[in-house]
């Protein structure tokens, strides 16, 4: 075969396995007639059932590119351990300039996460932007090692994407063992209970039922437009799967606790690391927990017309 030939078909082989690949932050299946992109206003409960086109039309989990469709997630400063950083990045656009315009997701225009590459520590924070695009947020990265950030945003005009980038924290590092499979978390005094199971591939109901001192809490405050942010990273290569719950406050249906019910669906079987934002008494508390897809006995999955998961970013 002649050197053209063999150019040719090495091309042809990139175009093969790169042409189905996109990075935004979420996890679903199927492809699907490109939708429109979203509004800047929102109603809560069609956000946890209606996937974006991107999620339709790609099975590549979200948070494992630093760059998608022409968006890049750029940390701008060096992270120490211990005492708070005032971390700032930016993300660029398509024109190579920071974007400034985004739209409003949950009261924000940008969700941060970051975690630790072991899993043993997570942070769900919100920067503020200055005009020329740059974001600012205090963190404190509680040990030396690698952690993981998500951006996890909707330009203006555009589709929602998430957008993962490591960061490295200088320093001796002795990585974490992965907590044990759990249906039960003790935060703050608070005792979060997980119902339901994580099916591979399909719409899975999941409750996360709160009690404090022995009884139910039946008060919980609405934060960032819901009473619960649940946040599913696959352990390994940290996968980032973001749903919110069934139905939001205010709607006339969906109650102030004790259960926060979402709808999520894993990629793949294996460990996963949950993690739950909830707000009571004027404070947020986050509890975790392990879980492992395709394990226990998991309810009839719902049909995925009447509950589609929505993995989507803020």
């Amino acid at each position: 075969m002649n050197t053209a030939a063999k150019l040719g078909t090495y091309v042809l082989g990139l175009a093969v396995v790169f042409g189905g690949t996109w990075g935004v932050g979420n996890l679903v299946g199927p492809q699907a007639t490109p939708q429109k992109p979203a509004t800047a206003t929102h109603d809560m409960s069609q956000m946890s059932k209606q996937p974006t086109t991107a999620q339709k039309d790609s099975d590549t989990p979200g948070g494992l590119q630093v760059s998608q469709n022409g968006y890049t997630l750029n940390p701008l400063t060096a992270a120490k351990a211990g005492a708070p950083t005032d971390f700032q990045f930016t993300v660029t656009g398509p024109s190579g300039k920071p974007v400034t315009d985004y739209q409003v997701e949950h009261d924000k225009k940008l969700h941060f996460i970051v975690v630790s590459r072991d899993l043993s520590s997570f942070q769900h924070v919100h920067p503020e932007m200055s005009a020329d695009g740059t974001w600012s947020v205090k963190i404190a990265f509680p040990t030396a090692g690698t952690f993981r950030a998500f951006a996890d945003f909707t330009p203006t005009g555009g589709q929602a994407l998430t957008l993962g980038a490591d960061i490295q924290v200088a320093g001796d590092f002795q990585p974490k063992p992965l907590k044990a499979v759990s249906r039960t978390s003790e935060v703050d005094g608070y005792t979060v209970t997980l119902d339901g199971d994580l099916v591979p591939g399909q719409s899975s109901k999941l409750t996360l039922n709160v009690s404090k001192d022995g009884k139910p809490v039946t008060d919980l405050q609405p934060y960032l437009g819901a009473y619960g942010h649940l946040v599913a990273l696959r352990a390994g290569d940290l996968a980032y799967l973001h749903v919110h719950p069934d139905g939001a406050p205010g709607d006339g249906k969906t109650q102030p606790g004790p259960g926060i019910t979402f709808y999520a669906e894993a990629p793949s079987g294996g460990d996963y690391r949950l993690f739950l934002d909830f707000q009571h008494g004027g404070a947020v508390h986050t509890a975790d927990f392990t879980v492992k897809a395709g394990e226990g006995t998991a309810a009839k999955p719902t049909a995925k017309n009447d509950h589609d998961s929505t993995p989507h970013g803020h």
